[in-house]
């Protein structure tokens, strides 16, 4: 085996919770709570009632935020694409994308039906190692340019969280990681950009996929004899840096590195959210934003992307600064009802948007990953011009949201289809769930 291979195997099957830092384990279980939040909100919009009501297979695995149930990977892929839908769940800067949500609906789905109970103790270290490996490939990974990072190298952290809930050996993960990497998709960057609402699946096939990995390994299929390397390192990248996908493995847990969201809108918009919020609370001036004759955005390349002004739907408008500048001016907040409804259609908010332009600035992009500046400039029909500049996102792990502001956006997506209490118990009972000693009765309330 190759070494990456060798190690992340290892790594997998010798983790046991004793192993891990307090540290991580508490971050880990604020991810878990996210991801159920993010799930449950997304689960109310009306295409996800409609995928969820033309499922009619049945099983013992749950969809949240409905009393359905159904089999493993469907409810993963259903899960993991409620998950996307409202632009709300947790990331890694360095791995770019979205470990959690391409780990936790798989582990869930994996808990529920199953003869023996699984402890919170064995749920919080699969889900910790399945984060792991999956940031490390992320980061390690330099995906082509016009791909989308979500559905490629999530799915081996979905198989590796599977493979450590399922206790197998070092052998039989390779055999599991090398079957998984092989089973990512196609992603389309243009999704994002245009509206292509294919783009929240692909956190759910991902998903979805580490089931099919596990399931093929225990059937005996096979896969390359180093797979992540082929396929992360000339496939769909044509680089895997071995050197930084191992480096501090077991000492230092990608799940401290992540980031939270409060805006609802993609990660790119919030350093120019976070310095428009700034102005907002600065110049009481802003809360009339008719008076507003332009807004200039100079930020990193990845955000100067998103300068779509007329987004055609609200995947669109999640991926758009003039837009979310807009809509949170207009509407004093950039949670989640600022990207829903009829935000999309409000005359206000599509004319705002048309006088906000955003572009690259070199100096800034040169900063990256480690921070992700922005500066944002409001020029007033009367001549005035207001200014703020930050050099980092808010929510991640250098500028950090509280407990209990994350909290507080749980309870926000949660009660959008579970009653206060259960949303109240739950989030309770993930904070404590090392406790348990069965899992599945944690998320129901």
């Amino acid at each position: 085996m190759t070494k990456h291979l060798d190690t992340f195997s290892a790594f997998i099957s010798q983790t046991r919770f004793e192993d891990i830092p307090a540290d991580a384990v508490s971050r880990a279980k604020l991810i878990i709570a996210d991801c159920v939040g993010a799930i449950v909100g997304g689960s109310a919009e009306p295409e996800l009632l409609a995928f969820t009501s033309s499922i009619k297979s049945s099983g013992t695995a749950r969809i949240l935020g409905s009393s359905n149930l159904t089999d493993q990977q469907t409810a993963s892929l259903i899960n993991g694409t409620a998950g996307t839908v409202l632009e709300m769940d947790e990331g890694h800067q360095f791995a770019r994308g979205h470990p959690g949500m391409h780990v936790f609906p798989a582990l869930l789905a994996a808990t529920e039906g199953t003869t023996e109970a699984v402890s919170g103790q064995d749920f919080l270290t699969a889900f910790i190692v399945g984060y792991e490996i999956a940031a490390r490939i992320g980061l390690a990974t330099s995906l082509n340019a016009n791909m989308h990072p979500h559905g490629t190298w999530g799915v081996v952290g979905a198989a590796a969280a599977l493979g450590a809930l399922h206790k197998l050996d070092e052998v039989q993960l390779a055999q599991l990681l090398n079957i998984a990497s092989s089973l990512t998709l196609a992603t389309s960057r243009k999704t994002m950009l245009e509206g292509g609402t294919v783009r929240n699946a692909y956190t759910g096939v991902a998903n979805q996929m580490g089931h099919l990995a596990y399931q093929l390994f225990m059937a005996g299929f096979t896969g390359e004899r180093d797979g992540i390397g082929s396929v992360f390192g000339g496939v769909v990248s044509s680089n895997f840096d071995v050197e930084a996908a191992l480096e501090s493995i077991g000492i230092r847990f990608e799940v401290n590195r992540n980031y939270f969201k409060l805006h609802a809108c993609c990660r790119y918009n919030h350093a120019a959210l976070d310095a428009l919020w700034i102005l907002i609370d600065k110049h009481q001036e802003l809360k009339n934003p008719d008076q507003i004759d332009h807004i200039n955005v100079e930020s990193y390349f990845l955000a100067a992307e998103l300068n779509d002004q007329k987004p055609r739907n609200m995947l669109a408008a999640r991926f758009s600064i003039p837009f979310a500048m807009a809509t949170t001016l207009i509407n004093r907040s950039s949670k989640v009802h600022s990207f829903t409804g009829n935000a999309l259609n409000d005359p206000r908010i599509l004319a705002l948007a048309a006088k906000t332009s955003i572009s690259e600035n070199s100096l800034m992009s040169a900063q990256l990953p480690d921070l992700r500046p922005a500066e944002v400039r409001i020029t007033m029909k009367d001549g005035r011009n207001f200014k703020a500049e930050v050099k980092t996102n808010r929510g991640d792990w250098q500028d950090p949201y509280s407990n209990a502001q994350l909290k507080e956006k749980y309870m926000s997506l949660a009660t959008r289809r579970w009653s206060y209490k259960k949303s109240d118990n739950v989030h309770n009972n993930i904070i404590s769930l090392e406790g348990f000693s069965n899992v599945t009765t944690a998320f129901d309330g």
